[in-house]
C-alpha cells in the first residue's frame, strides 16, 4: 500500500528509451510475447483474490446515554480541553459554560466555567445564544479561551471574543473579555456561531446568511459582507486579529461589522454557506467538513475548501434553489457538496466528525452526522468512485444540536433537550473491517509454506519513482481475477477490477518486517490490510487497528485501514504508484530472469483492456535517487509520488495545490504561492519560494517529524533527507515559476 502523501508539484517529464521489439499481444498462454518481454504468458491466479465483506444493514452501533444524573439547559456543545480528559465543558445556550469530571458516575458540576448572561446582554432569542467555544492550544499555559455568542437586538449581534482565566483554569475572568470580531446580524437566525482552531493555528468561525430565508440581496454570493461564510483569521498576529495570507482576498480592508466594505472582505475563507451549523476538521487529514442548513428541499455535507463558494442561494443541495437571487445568473465556479438529503429524511442538518476512535471498528474513517429534525444518524463511505454514499446507522427520538468528540477520537451526541449519549458498538457486523485472513501464510497472495515468496498468480512490479517509506526497502505484486483486465484512465491511471490485490514485502536491514495487501473488494470498495512478521521470519500475523513498534530501535508504523484511505484517495484513482509513467521502466523478472520493459510486458501477455502499443509514447518518471534526468524531473518526480495523490482536484486536502507531474509549475499553486495553512513561523514565507529554499514552507514541512506540520502527515517517523537534500537544491536552482 503505497501511502505516503507529501505535497507536491511535478511538470511534465522526458519521454522513455525505446524498449525494442514489437507490441503483439499474447494472453493466458495465447500466442507468443516478443522476445523483449519479460512474461511468457500472464499467469493463472485462483488463490489471490481480494474476498466479500460481510454486510449488514449498517456499521451496529448505539447511543448510551451518559451523566444523566446531571441536568443540562439547552445544551449546544460539549468538549475537552487539549490535552486534558479529566474534564468535560458544555454550553448552554442561554449563555453558561458548565464543568464536571469525566466520571461516569458524576453527581455534580464544578463551578461555573463562565456564565456570559451575568455580566452581558446575551441574546437568545431563536437560534441565538451561546454558540460556539474554542481552547488556545496552550490554554494549560495561558488559560485562552475563545467564546462565540449573539448579544443585544436591534440588531442583533455575533460576537466571538477572547476570555483568560486567572485562577489557574478552574474559571474564566468576565472582565478579561477581548472582542475578536463583531458580525450583525440581519435576522435571529441563520447565525451558524461555531468556532474551532483549524491545523494552521488559525481561528475559524462560520456565520449564516442573516436569516429570512432566500435572500434578494443575496448575502452569501456577496463577498462585501461576512454573512454567509466561513472566516479565518490570526489572531496571535495582530490586534484583533492578522489575515492568513492565504485568504482569497487577503490584502483588503478588514471589513467592520454593519457590512458597509467597498471590497470583498479578506477575513472571507469560503463562501455561499446558508447556515453552518457544526463543522470539523477530521483529526487525520485536515479536511474540514460541514454541515450546511438548507431552505426548504435538501440539507447538505460540503467539504470546505479555501477560495470556494459553496453556492447558497443560487443552488441547494445539487440543485438550482427555486428562488435565486438575480446574480446568480453569472455566478460561476459553484460547488457542490458531498452529499444531500431531502425532507424525508430530515430538516436540519447537523455536522459531525470523521471517526478516529477505536471502540467502533467498522466507522473507521467514516464521517458521522445526524439531523436535528428527524433524529437520525448516518455515515458516509466512500463509493470507490470519489463520491460518497449515505448510510444510516441510528433513528433517534433526539433533537440533535451537536456531536463531540473526545481526545481518543470517541464520539457523542448532544440531545438540546437536556442529554448526552455516547456513541458505542452494539457488536454487529455492518461492514466487516477485516476479511481477510488472520495470517499471511493462509491469505491465497503468497506460498503457504514460504509466505516471503509471492503465489503463482502475482506479477511482479516496480514503480520509476519510489514513495518514501521510513527506509525500508520494497517488493511490489499485482494480482487481478482470471478473465479481468485493467483499464488505462486519460490520465495513464490503472483502474483495477474488482477482486484486485496489491501486495508490498518491506524489509528494513534485510529483514522482513511488514506485508501489506491492498484490496479492491468485490462490492467496488477499496481496503487495506497490514500484516507484522515474527521473529523468526516463518509469518506474519494481521495488525488490526493500527500500532507503532520498535523495528531495530526505529520506530515503525503499521498502518490502520482508515490511514491507507486517507492517502489511496479516489482522487488519484486509489492505488497509488500503478500509471503509465511509473511503471514505463525495465524490471529484472524472476520467473523468467529477463530484465524487460515493464508495460510492454504487462501490454504482451494481454493484462490491459486495450494495448498499449509502444512504450516510447508514453510518459515516465525519473527515478529521485538516480542519476538521470534533470534536477527538475528528479525533484519533481520525487513530489508526484508522495505527494500529488492528495494535492490534486478533489484531492482530500484543504489547500488548492494541484501537485501532478503533468501540471506545469505555474498552475500548481505552489510555487511563488503563500501558505494556506500557517508559516510555520518563516518570515515571508511561500509554499516554494524560488532560489531560497529556507523560506519554503513545502521543504520545511518535508523536514519536520513528530508535530502536526510534517509532511507526509501520516505512518512516516522518520524525515527523508536525500528527499529534503533533493528538493532544497531543486528549489536554491529555481530562478521563477
Amino acid at each position: 500500500m503505497e501511502r505516503f502523501p507529501v505535497f507536491a508539484v511535478l511538470s511534465a517529464v522526458a519521454a522513455v528509451a525505446g524498449c525494442g521489439g514489437g507490441s503483439s499481444r499474447g494472453g493466458d498462454g495465447a500466442g507468443m510475447p516478443p522476445p523483449s518481454a519479460g512474461l511468457d504468458s500472464r499467469p493463472q491466479n485462483l488463490t489471490c483474490v481480494a474476498p466479500e465483506r460481510l454486510s449488514g444493514p449498517g456499521a451496529q452501533i448505539a447511543l448510551e446515554p451518559i451523566f444523566d444524573s446531571l441536568g443540562f439547559n439547552q445544551p449546544l456543545g460539549l468538549l475537552q480541553a487539549p490535552g486534558d480528559d479529566s474534564r468535560w465543558f458544555v454550553l448552554e445556550k442561554p449563555g453558561r459554560v458548565r464543568v464536571f469530571a469525566n466520571d461516569p458516575n458524576v453527581a455534580a458540576f464544578d463551578t461555573d466555567f463562565i456564565d456570559l448572561s451575568l455580566s452581558f446582554d446575551v441574546n437568545s432569542d431563536s437560534e441565538g445564544g451561546l454558540l460556539g467555544m474554542a481552547f488556545d492550544a496552550d490554554f494549560a499555559s495561558n488559560g485562552e479561551v475563545y467564546l462565540s455568542w449573539t448579544e443585544s437586538s436591534n440588531p442583533m449581534i455575533s460576537v466571538v471574543a477572547r476570555f483568560t482565566s486567572i485562577d489557574g483554569g478552574l474559571t474564566l475572568d468576565p472582565g478579561s473579555r477581548d472582542d475578536v470580531i463583531n458580525v450583525n446580524q440581519d435576522f435571529a437566525n441563520h447565525n451558524g456561531g461555531h468556532i474551532a482552531f483549524g491545523p494552521d493555528g488559525f481561528l475559524y468561525a462560520g456565520f449564516g446568511d442573516g436569516g429570512s430565508g432566500g435572500d434578494p440581496n443575496s448575502r452569501a454570493q456577496d463577498t462585501t459582507n461576512l454573512l454567509g461564510a466561513m472566516l479565518r483569521l490570526d489572531v496571535d498576529g495582530g490586534t484583533p486579529y492578522a489575515i492568513p495570507a492565504g485568504n482569497p482576498f487577503a490584502g483588503n480592508a478588514n471589513c467592520p461589522a454593519n457590512h458597509s466594505s467597498a471590497s470583498a472582505c479578506p477575513e472571507i475563507f469560503a463562501w455561499g454557506l446558508r447556515n453552518p451549523w457544526r463543522w470539523s476538521f477530521d483529526r487525520d487529514s485536515g479536511v474540514l467538513w460541514a454541515g450546511d442548513v438548507g431552505q426548504g428541499a435538501f440539507e447538505e455535507i460540503d467539504r470546505i475548501e479555501v477560495g470556494r463558494n459553496y453556492g447558497w442561494d443560487c443552488r441547494e443541495g445539487f440543485s438550482n434553489f427555486s428562488s435565486p437571487a438575480p446574480s446568480c445568473a453569472t455566478a460561476g465556479g459553484l460547488v457542490d457538496p458531498v452529499h444531500a438529503y431531502g425532507r424525508s429524511l430530515g430538516t436540519s442538518v447537523t455536522g459531525g466528525f470523521v471517526y478516529r476512535g477505536t471502540a467502533i471498528p467498522a466507522l473507521a474513517g467514516d464521517y458521522v452526522f445526524g439531523d436535528h429534525g428527524s433524529g437520525r444518524i448516518w455515515r458516509l463511505v466512500e463509493d470507490g468512485g470519489g463520491g460518497y454514499t449515505a448510510e444510516e446507522l441510528l433513528d433517534t427520538t433526539l433533537s440533535i444540536a451537536s456531536f463531540a468528540e473526545d481526545l481518543d477520537g470517541e464520539l457523542y451526541v448532544v440531545d438540546i433537550a437536556g442529554g448526552i449519549h455516547a456513541l458505542v458498538d452494539a457488536g454487529g457486523p455492518g461492514i466487516d473491517p477485516e476479511p481477510v485472513a488472520d495470517l499471511l501464510s493462509a491469505t491465497g497472495c503468497f506460498d503457504s509454506q514460504d509466505p516471503s515468496e509471492p503465489a503463482s498468480g502475482l506479477i511482479p512490479y516496480a514503480v520509476a519513482a519510489p514513495f518514501w517509506s521510513d527506509g525500508a526497502d520494497k517488493q511490489r505484486w499485482l494480482a487481478i481475477p482470471d478473465g479481468t483486465t485493467i483499464n488505462v484512465a486519460a490520465d495513464g491511471d490503472f483502474q483495477f477490477p474488482p477482486g484486485s490485490v496489491l501486495a508490498k514485502h518491506f524489509r528494513l536491514d534485510g529483514e522482513l518486517i511488514e506485508t501489506r495487501l491492498f484490496m479492491r473488494h468485490p462490492d467496488g470498495g477499496w481496503a487495506g490490510y497490514s500484516y507484522e512478521w515474527n521473529a523468526q521470519q516463518s509469518d506474519a500475523a494481521l495488525v488490526i487497528g493500527g500500532k507503532t513498534a520498535d523495528i531495530g530501535g526505529q520506530d515503525w508504523a503499521f498502518p490502520d485501514d482508515n490511514q491507507c484511505l486517507s492517502c489511496h484517495t479516489a482522487a488519484a484513482g486509489s492505488s497509488l504508484g500503478l500509471e503509465l509513467a511509473q511503471l514505463n521502466t525495465s524490471l529484472s523478472y524472476p520467473s523468467t530472469g529477463r530484465a524487460a520493459n515493464q508495460l510492454e510486458t504487462l501490454d504482451a501477455i494481454a493484462l490491459f483492456t486495450s494495448p498499449l502499443g509502444d512504450p516510447s509514447v508514453h510518459p515516465t518518471l525519473a527515478d529521485p535517487t538516480g542519476m538521470q534526468g534533470t534536477i527538475e524531473e528528479r525533484a519533481r518526480a520525487y513530489l508526484h509520488t508522495n505527494c500529488a495523490q492528495c494535492h490534486r482536484p478533489n484531492g482530500p486536502t484543504p489547500s488548492s495545490m494541484d501537485l501532478r507531474f503533468q501540471t506545469d509549475l505555474s498552475a500548481t499553486g505552489s510555487c511563488g504561492a503563500a501558505p494556506q495553512s500557517g508559516n510555520l513561523g518563516i518570515a515571508n514565507a511561500l509554499i516554494v519560494a524560488p532560489g531560497e529554499p529556507d523560506r519554503s514552507v513545502l521543504l520545511e514541512r518535508m523536514s519536520r517529524r513528530g508535530d502536526a506540520a510534517q509532511m507526509p502527515p501520516l505512518a512516516t517517523n522518520s524525515v527523508d533527507q536525500l528527499g529534503v537534500d533533493l528538493i532544497r537544491s531543486w528549489i536554491e536552482a529555481l530562478s521563477g515559476c
